[in-house]
């Protein structure tokens, strides 16, 4: 293997934003996608929202010739919207679904329908096994006041943990996909500190395309301008991170975003930018173990500050489920009360009806709606709780590692 050339790997992924009946011009975008993967010939592709198996088989179709290897991961109620086509044979795959991924009664947004995971495929290339993971976490719909950013942090926690436990067997790991993580961002932290994975804009050699490295742009006709300006250059959430392990080293050579249309269109691929990095894989010149980072110091800081964003989540989960509590419990004491009252005029006594009887039928039908939606979201959110001080204690358990490892250094 020392005297083979370096492996040279190219990558695209692409956030497609192909929701059905939603989404602006999607069978003309995914037609669009599908030519530029025929024409260009990637190695890897990893695409997100392909929310429609339809459009994977319409994809499937075209790129057969190209991509003789592809898989669509499927999760959630609509899917979770994660596929890719590969030039090489795809020897095993692995889905894992977020335990927190947003509240089923914000249907203005949907995160929670999509069943957001992440998806693992293990692809063997020149003799070389790679993991490649692609993932899409929860979105961030308001930076000021946002509410998902405990979900989102434990879904970078889980991603990492999965990522870690996962790729022991790998020569390189690979992950690729909408982040919806801000490069300074507490959860991209964590994940990279966590996992010691490089990020591809950071340590490429060649770059071309927005500024910054930014995947949601102003000059992209499908953005809603108002929501980038506070970030006039736009915000970079899509990534291809990477590392070698055992006896291979990793960098990337080369990285390209669109830049707003797609090459000599009209029209962009998607809402979001693709990226496209050019990875080059070769032997280590002496075989040493991982590189990852899980005694440094600055980690202990990063998972001190996702365990307190977890736990401020924790609270406010809490407060909620407390209101959904008490809330079935005063429909529950309505409903007993009205059913003493329809019983005592059974048995006969001669109390006057307080409410014509539509609206005593109307009132105990809303008593008994609001007892059962309270009762849900009291189930829901006590799973929530759960899935919070689960986290909780996790990260607990790794700083206390983390500090007891630096301290005996």
């Amino acid at each position: 293997m020392d005297t083979d050339p370096p492996l040279q790997l190219r990558v695209f992924n692409l956030n497609c934003w192909a929701i059905r009946y939603l989404s602006k011009l999607r069978q003309e975008r995914i037609g669009l996608i599908g030519d530029t993967l025929s024409q260009e010939g990637f190695d890897l592709a990893l695409l997100q929202e392909v929310w429609s198996e339809r459009d994977y088989r319409e994809l499937k179709q075209k790129l057969t010739a190209c991509y003789s290897y592809s898989h669509y991961f499927k999760s959630g109620v609509i899917g979770s919207g994660l596929c890719v086509f590969s030039r090489y044979p795809i020897l095993d795959t692995f889905l894992y679904q977020y335990s927190l991924n947003g509240y089923p009664y914000m249907l203005q947004h949907g995160d929670w329908f999509c069943g957001k995971a992440v998806g693992l495929l293990v692809i063997k290339i020149c003799g070389i096994i790679f993991h490649v993971y692609v993932t899409h976490l929860h979105a961030e719909y308001c930076r000021d006041k946002d509410a998902y950013l405990p979900h989102r942090v434990v879904q970078a926690w889980e991603l990492a943990q999965f990522i870690q436990h996962t790729s022991k067997g790998a020569d390189v790991v690979l992950l690729s996909g909408d982040l919806n993580m801000h490069p300074g961002d507490v959860g991209i932290r964590l994940l990279r500190g966590w996992t010691g994975l490089r990020d591809s804009f950071a340590d490429t050699e060649r770059f071309e395309g927005c500024e910054d490295g930014c995947t949601l742009v102003p000059a992209n006709c499908f953005i809603n301008k108002e929501e980038l300006q506070p970030f006039p250059l736009g915000i970079r959430i899509d990534y291809v991170l990477y590392k070698g392990l055992s006896r291979f080293v990793v960098k990337c050579d080369s990285l390209v975003t669109t830049t707003g249309t797609a090459p000599g269109k009209s029209i962009p691929y998607s809402d979001h930018e693709a990226v496209i990095a050019t990875l080059c894989v070769k032997p280590r010149e002496e075989a040493k173990g991982s590189s990852g980072s899980t005694g440094e110091p600055e980690l202990v800081d990063v998972v001190d500050e996702a365990r307190t964003e977890v736990r401020v989540g924790l609270h406010t989960a809490e407060r909620q489920r407390y209101s959904n509590g008490r809330m079935a419990i005063l429909a529950l004491l309505l409903l007993l009360l009205q059913a003493a009252m329809g019983l005592s005029s059974l048995v006969g006594w001669d109390s006057p009806q307080p409410f014509p009887k539509f609206s005593f039928s109307l009132l105990s039908l809303l008593a008994t709606v609001v007892l059962l939606l309270s009762m849900v979201l009291y189930v829901f959110h006590t799973i929530e709780v759960k899935m919070l001080q689960g986290t909780e204690e996790q990260m607990r358990l790794a700083l206390q590692a983390l500090q007891d490892k630096l301290s005996s250094l």
